[in-house]
């Protein structure tokens, strides 16, 4: 074979490897995010309200699972009185469905500065951790959202059936253990 023929032969092998390996990294991505819009439906001390915001849940492998963090791109309800610092808490259910089912309870710090009356009431982003039971595609979706302020608890409930926001291939903790040998099995062969 030529130095030319060669080098034509490695060059085609080398681009259909990396043809190769882009195809396989598009056809099963590990994390598919999108921001979706969750007409929330509030029941508050003061009545019923409603407000959409677009929801953003995003992963963080983190040992055996993965810490989610949810964000809201707008306020979901207001007061009619001011909210001192610290007087807001809020938290949160993630639902969890394809492969797996459930719900990740997700909270958030109280809210840093004092919110105006009759404002809307912009949602801190809220964390919990996730721990895969079953291996494959997992969805998660915004769910119920508690707003605790003043001795008071609303709670706003999804009334749109949202889509997922994240979608993760998972492999259920402890999928990768190891096969236990028995030490004289172990012994003999070392």
């Amino acid at each position: 074979m030529s130095y030319r023929t060669y080098q034509k032969r490695t060059a085609a092998l080398a681009f259909a490897a990396a043809l190769a390996g882009s195809a396989v990294l598009m056809a099963a991505p590990a994390a598919e995010a999108s921001v979706v819009n969750v007409n929330y439906q509030c029941k508050t001390p003061i009545g019923d309200k409603s407000a959409v915001s677009p929801i953003d849940i995003k992963s963080v492998k983190s040992g055996n699972g993965y810490k989610l963090t949810m964000s809201w791109q707008k306020g979901v309800s207001s007061s009619p009185v001011e909210l001192g610092k610290g007087a807001m808490s809020p938290s949160a259910v993630i639902k969890v469905g394809g492969a797996d089912s459930g719900t990740v309870a997700v909270s958030g710090p109280a809210n840093a500065a004092a919110i105006p009356a009759n404002t809307p009431i912009k949602i801190s982003d809220l964390s919990g951790t996730y721990t895969p039971q079953k291996t494959g595609k997992v969805t998660f979706t915004a769910g119920v959202l508690t707003i605790k302020a003043l001795g008071t608890t609303t709670t706003c409930t999804p009334t749109n059936n949202p889509g997922p926001s994240l979608t993760l291939d998972v492999t259920a903790a402890g999928g990768g253990r190891r096969r236990l040998v028995p030490r004289a099995v172990r012994e003999r062969a070392g």
